[in-house]
């Protein structure tokens, strides 16, 4: 089963929102106390998230320091409780997302949601890091040597993909994975992906994966060649392309936006919607609210709606499909030792279009 004596929990922890500035320190952190349902995981690698950002800075206004980021984990299962029943094993080689647990209804009050597998809408979400577990310990996130996580959301990381591929996918890809599903995207089915970066290109490359035809929509003309080059079908620039609503209104069966803004063009990208077609909002922007006039959605019977992470299953689900279709995501390893200046990069926009943090072997 593996000892804590064995190894130390060691992390980048951030100590103010200036830590969003590259000032973490590296230092012994400290997991949620264990409990035999518990997988502790040797870290490999681990992907840099937006919301990574929003913690480090207090954008939220939810942070409590210290703090120690990081929710798209891939490692080695180097202790397993003796209450996991997943069928995890010493040895094997597992991710963890942003949700670090749910209630699972075992609290005494029915939930709906974790019996219906979608614990992701547990009223109870605990995340991966920064909110207390039922124990009431915080736990520490994956930019470390280990992390703790309950055995339900643990996932095995199939034969066949990559661990620097797997680990943007825990979070980043499931975030946009969900709603395709959700919708049962098919062959005759086109799906705008509104910002095509860290989320939006694995938008892009999954709905052409599930046969549908794709289009990105971003602002400027300038990126629609490297759009295309992902697969998509089709490019709008909004900001650069004249009547741009007009021209393509009502072509989309859905459409997923990732931009973590409120200062979006919403009412137009509603009109690019198909009688009772979906726009699914993915990014949370901490800018304020949507104004969304109520006559774009009555007269095209369209739907505004949002999407949050994906549950243990949806996971699998996508992490199989990936594997099957061969899907690569636009990566770029950095060292663990050199988390404070990717998160300068990070917040900077550099990163084409994931940054992930090896571990030294």
């Amino acid at each position: 089963m593996g000892s804590t004596a064995d190894y130390k929990f060691e992390g980048w922890a951030a100590h103010d929102p200036k830590s969003i500035e590259g000032n973490m320190t590296w230092q012994e952190v400290q997991p949620k106390a264990w409990e035999e349902t518990d997988v502790d995981i040797k870290v490999t690698h681990c992907g840099m998230c937006g919301t990574d950002l929003h913690f480090l800075s207090n954008g939220w206004g939810a942070t409590q320091y210290p703090l120690t980021v990081g929710h798209e984990i891939v490692g080695v299962a180097v202790r397993v409780g003796s209450q996991v029943t997943s069928g995890i094993k010493v040895g094997d080689r597992v991710g963890v997302g942003a949700q670090g647990d749910s209630c699972q209804s075992r609290f005494g009050d029915k939930c709906d949601e974790c019996d219906d597998g979608e614990e992701n809408y547990c009223d109870k979400i605990v995340w991966a890091y920064g909110t207390p577990h039922f124990n009431g310990d915080v736990n520490t996130g994956g930019y470390a040597t280990y992390h703790r996580s309950p055995s339900h959301f643990v996932v095995k990381i199939p034969d066949g993909l990559e661990s620097h591929q797997a680990a943007p996918l825990l979070c980043g890809g499931v975030t946009v994975f969900r709603p395709l599903k959700v919708h049962g995207v098919k062959p005759g089915m086109s799906v705008g992906i509104v910002g095509v970066g860290g989320l939006g290109h694995y938008g892009v490359m999954f709905a052409k994966g599930m046969g549908a035809k794709a289009i990105g929509i971003s602002r400027r003309e300038n990126k629609r060649e490297e759009v295309i080059s992902l697969g998509a079908d089709g490019y709008i620039a909004t900001a650069d392309e004249d009547d741009w609503e007009k021209k393509h209104a009502r072509t989309l069966d859905l459409i997923i936006s990732t931009v973590a803004s409120s200062k979006v063009p919403i009412a137009s990208y509603l009109s690019l919607l198909k009688k009772g077609g979906s726009l699914v909002q993915v990014g949370l922007p901490d800018d304020g609210p949507f104004h969304i006039p109520g006559g774009v959605i009555v007269h095209g019977r369209t739907n505004f709606e949002g999407s949050l992470i994906g549950s243990p299953q949806d996971l699998r689900d996508m992490l199989e499909f990936v594997t099957e279709k061969k899907i690569q995501g636009l990566i770029q390893e950095r060292p663990m030792k050199d988390a404070n200046q990717a998160v300068v990069d990070l917040e900077h926009g550099k990163a084409r279009y994931r940054y992930v943090l090896v571990n030294e072997a």
